[in-house]
């Protein structure tokens, strides 16, 4: 993704932090932000000599010296949490040792500073939930989602986040003027431009991606994304908490930038939207990371976006068929349901291994089952 897409700093700030994962490949990188290899070399440099700051030329006073006195310490302390309100004492501790600060004082420490002067919320120090399930590599599943859409001063805006489910690194959020599948179809597009694609999409049952309330199983999105060898799973019906951890990220969203705040149009949301893309994923720590950033534990996916869907291609042995008009495809002298959002689709038959049990795939992934024991 060209520079010119995103702020120029966010966009450097993201290179640099996913070029430092250990084992990226920096010229794919440079490929896929749409720079040179010298570019992306240069800014590496850059931020090695002197840190995130180098990458543009800001007038920012350091944090760090070695003359800084108790006041100053709890000066820098406020300075971080006026930068992000809703940031209580361990990230602030994280967040000043990552800005190379000396003598940073324990969280609990911060916190009385914060205390002090009167800048805790009311729900300061409130267990957070415990998230049990983790994918075990970045790209295995991503969480999609729209926040709630909120009003902005001309029109409404649809937040659509996009969430690397092992590494929390937030792939994209677009401030959408609908909850259209093509406005969803186009920002996957971006983000499997950028960072490839994953194993498996999870989301919940409402429209664009889902059926609810429907017999259908799957949407023409679910199919595009089918054909992309891309396994696309729903969240239990009534269930919000099993996208979980794209749910944490909304209310990270509402917290650090919607709440208290208007905007004048979508232009301003999606500026502020990119500014704050940047901070969560290469400076914000993270509670269930460590209080490492998301930016450590990501890596882009090998599997890269094919500009123009591939054609399926099936095992010897299958009996391949073109989904009809109605959603069916004839098998063993019978019509059988797929799906109407396949219709035009070739499909595969394949024997399960059970006796009268077979298996239609859309290329890699199963999508129907064909019992010929039943009626």
């Amino acid at each position: 993704m060209p520079w010119k897409n995103v702020s120029t700093m966010s966009a450097r700030a993201e290179f640099v932090a996913l070029a430092a994962v250990e084992g990226a490949n920096i010229r794919s990188l440079c490929r896929r932000f749409g720079i040179s290899p010298k570019t992306g070399y240069k800014w590496i440099h850059r931020v090695r000599l002197g840190g995130t700051e180098a990458l543009a030329d800001l007038s920012r006073r350091p944090l760090h010296s070695p003359d800084r006195t108790p006041a100053a310490i709890e000066h820098a302390v406020l300075t971080v949490r006026n930068e992000h309100p809703s940031w209580g004492g361990r990230k602030i501790r994280r967040r000043l040792l990552d800005l190379g600060r000396t003598a940073v004082p324990a969280a609990s420490t911060i916190t009385a500073i914060l205390r002090r002067h009167d800048r805790l919320g009311p729900d300061a120090g409130t267990p957070r939930a415990f998230c049990r399930f983790e994918a075990d590599a970045p790209n295995r599943l991503w969480q999609m989602d729209f926040k709630g859409h909120f009003a902005t001063s001309t029109d409404r805006c649809h937040p659509l986040t996009i969430l690397d489910d092992h590494s929390r690194f937030a792939l994209a959020l677009r401030a959408c003027a609908n909850e259209q599948e093509t406005t969803v179809r186009a920002a996957l597009i971006a983000a499997f431009r950028l960072y490839g694609l994953p194993d498996r999409v999870l989301c919940d049952n409402g429209s664009p991606w889902g059926t609810s309330g429907s017999e259908e199983r799957h949407t023409r999105l679910s199919v595009w994304l089918l054909r992309l060898g891309v396994e696309v799973i729903h969240g239990r019906p009534h269930h919000p908490q099993t996208q979980g951890k794209d749910e944490r990220f909304h209310r990270s969203l509402k917290a650090e930038v919607l709440a208290g705040r208007t905007f004048p149009d979508l232009v301003e949301c999606q500026k502020r939207f990119d500014v704050w893309r940047e901070v969560y994923n290469t400076q914000r720590p993270h509670e269930s990371l460590g209080l490492s950033v998301p930016a450590s534990r990501y890596r882009v996916s090998s599997r890269s976006y094919p500009e123009e869907l591939p054609e399926l291609e099936y095992e010897v042995g299958d009996a391949v068929r073109k989904v009809q008009k109605d959603g069916m495809i004839g098998f063993g002298g019978r019509w059988w349901k797929v799906g109407k959002a396949f219709i035009g689709e070739r499909v595969s038959v394949r024997a399960s291994g059970t006796d009268g049990v077979w298996v239609v795939y859309c290329g890699v992934i199963p999508v129907a089952q064909i019992n010929r024991t039943i009626g």
